[in-house]
């Protein structure tokens, strides 16, 4: 993708790597899907990082501004799939 990743300067080198790795898993449950299980371990993650939900509406609305995709709805699908199952969301 041809866009920057919105990040806080103030995270660690680790965060940073986590936040994006987050949006990445967000990116691929759009292209080709990802399995739901490693998704919600990543988004956990994420949460660690960015805890309120005032932050984390607005880095993910500036990532969705940029990309496209929705953080909320790939979050959403992946809270109502099963266990063991691959999300995959679509526009």
């Amino acid at each position: 993708m041809e866009y920057q990743y919105p990040i806080d300067y103030s995270w660690s080198t680790d965060e940073v790597v986590d936040v994006i790795k987050f949006f990445e898993y967000v990116e691929k449950a759009y292209e080709k899907g990802v399995d739901r299980d490693e998704f919600l371990a990543v988004y956990r993650r994420f949460k660690e990082i960015i805890p309120g939900k005032a932050d984390e509406k607005n880095i993910c609305g500036e990532f969705e501004d940029i990309s496209g995709y929705s953080s909320y709805r790939t979050v959403k699908a992946a809270k109502e799939a099963e266990a063991g199952k691959k999300i995959k969301v679509r526009r």
